[in-house]
């Protein structure tokens, strides 16, 4: 009997297998043209998106230029303020790895490291890098031998964090040879003198200045002068200087004698606030006119002065031509006779006193000041003694006192050496004065041994609008000065209270034209008190100071 073929035994459910085969074939039919379709499609898209990208990407590259400058500006910006923030909170822990000299073909290394390295080395903050810094660049500048000079902090290697390198780099002067030369008139002496100067700077490029000057006065000054300034040298770290020089001064008209000086002069110490020289000098002292009074004559001839001078000085004032505020002081210190017994021995000490308080209103301010100088022989049995001619204190001529800080010189209203002790000049009797008497032949000025002044001026800006854009402005003042002899009988009889009743004083009111270099006053003087022999004159009078 033949088998029969297997069969399912559920007819139905195999018809419902084949009915769904054949849905799940025409599913994956319809799936495999829709995937087609997907995937022309996302080809489409794709392409789409690479030039949509490559668009964008050309956008950018237009607009990079235009963004890119002011985004990097603005991250340096917050870069700096973060870096700001951070030192002003706390110190930030820095050290100098090393400092890099660009820019000197001429000046030494060595100079340049021994001006600088010495402030780097204590650095050990980003704050205390950044002072020193500051005054490394100002003590470039003032060697006087660069153009330009710049410090440039970057950092240090990466290998070694928390380091920066300093990198100096200096414009070495276009023209080692500078010169100047000018006409200077002096209206109180009626005076005119050709001044001239030549400096050589940094010729070995050891910042040294070679340097040359002259001045020919018509008919009173001459002088002739050669010098050398070093800033340091070798382990010495204070500037040196040496200088000789030729001076002839003509002080007929005044005191009957003519001066001439050849010397040697040698600074030995000069810091901001101290300064200490060495002076040799041969003096000559002549009388061409053979007039000269007693005290005048005994004086003439040759003399050999070695003398060690020192200057104590400081200025905070905030202007040397109109000062408004801050204070002055200066104390010299003179001593002669040093090493050769044949040198005139002397005491000379100055002191010089300055004050400037603002008003507060119409720019005004108040200076004040008071110096005072005094001479004395030192050997023994000094009261015999006299001091030398040249050395003493001469008061008088047209300075303004505001802007003379170098011990008691300058009154106002009263001519060069226009007061003090006169002593009457010799009478050599002529063919012609056996008719009539003869003329008096004037007096000489001895000049004071002791001398004191004071000055209040009271400055103030102008009403017009074209004065005060132009720094013109107006003051008033009042001066007054004192001289007095100390040698012999002079200093048995010497009254304080004499001396303080015997002030020569002078008022006055002015108008002030400040220059870049020089002040221009032009004032009237009226004489307050002066006595028989002084040379006090109330009227107009010009005056030419430089600070």
């Amino acid at each position: 009997m033949a088998t029969p073929p297997e069969s399912d035994p559920n007819p139905r459910l195999e018809e419902e297998k084949v009915e769904k085969g054949e849905e799940d074939d025409a599913a994956r039919s319809q799936e495999t043209g829709n995937g087609g379709d997907a995937a022309a499609a996302e080809g489409k898209e794709d392409d789409d998106g690479e030039e949509d990208e490559e668009v964008e990407e050309e956008e950018e590259e237009e607009e990079e230029p235009l963004s890119s400058p002011a985004a990097a500006t603005a991250a340096e910006r917050e870069k700096l303020k973060s870096v700001l923030r951070r030192m002003s909170a706390e110190p930030v822990r820095l050290r100098v790895h090393d400092v890099v000299i660009k820019g000197n073909s001429k000046t030494k290394d060595e100079l340049i490291e021994a001006e600088v390295l010495g402030l780097f080395r204590r650095v050990s903050t980003v704050q205390e890098l950044v002072q020193a810094a500051g005054i490394a660049n100002a003590r470039l500048r003032h060697l006087q031998v660069f153009d330009a000079a710049s410090v440039t902090l970057d950092a240090g290697p990466p290998e070694l964090p928390g380091t920066a390198n300093v990198i100096i780099e200096v414009v070495e002067a276009a023209n080692p040879v500078t010169g100047s030369v000018g006409v200077y008139s002096k209206p109180e002496a009626r005076s005119w003198s050709l001044e001239g100067s030549v400096k050589f700077k940094n010729l070995f490029g050891y910042a040294d200045i070679w340097d040359a000057s002259g001045s020919f006065g018509w008919d009173q000054t001459s002088e002739i002068s050669a010098g050398l300034s070093l800033p340091r040298f070798k382990a010495i770290s204070t500037p040196l200087m040496a200088r000789v020089s030729l001076l002839s001064q003509d002080w007929l008209k005044f005191s009957s004698y003519k001066e001439r000086l050849m010397g040697l002069s040698f600074g030995l110490i000069s810091t901001r606030h101290h300064d200490l020289a060495y002076n040799l000098t041969w003096r000559t002292l002549t009388d061409p006119s053979r007039l000269s009074s007693n005290s005048i004559r005994r004086q003439l001839g040759h003399s050999l002065l070695s003398a060690i001078k020192y200057t104590y000085k400081i200025d905070q004032r905030d202007s040397h031509l109109r000062p408004t505020r801050g204070y002055a002081f200066l104390s010299s210190s003179l001593v002669g006779g040093l090493g050769d017994s044949r040198s005139v021995r002397f005491f000379r000490q100055e002191f010089d006193f300055q004050a400037a308080l603002p008003l507060g209103f119409y720019n005004s301010a108040i200076n004040i000041g008071v110096a005072a100088g005094a001479i004395m022989p030192w050997a023994t049995n000094f009261k015999d003694f006299t001091s030398p001619l040249p050395e003493r204190f001469y008061l008088g001529g047209h300075i303004s006192p505001v802007c003379s800080l170098g011990g008691p010189s300058s009154l106002l209203g009263f001519r060069t050496r226009g007061l003090g002790p006169t002593e009457p000049r010799r009478l050599i009797p002529t063919q012609s004065d056996k008719d009539e008497p003869p003329a008096s032949p004037g007096r000489d000025v001895l000049g004071g041994d002791l001398a004191v002044t004071a000055f209040a001026d009271l400055s103030f800006d102008l009403p017009l609008k074209i004065f005060r854009e132009a720094g013109i402005h107006g003051h008033m003042f009042v001066c007054a000065g004192n001289l007095a002899k100390l040698n012999g009988d002079e200093l048995k009889n010497f009254s304080f209270s004499h001396f303080v009743r015997n002030f020569r004083s002078s008022a006055g009111i002015g108008i002030i034209l400040p220059t870049k270099f020089f002040r221009v006053e032009i004032n009237y003087c009226y004489i307050l008190k002066q006595f028989e022999h002084d040379r006090g004159k109330t009227g107009i009078q010009f005056s030419f100071s430089s600070p």
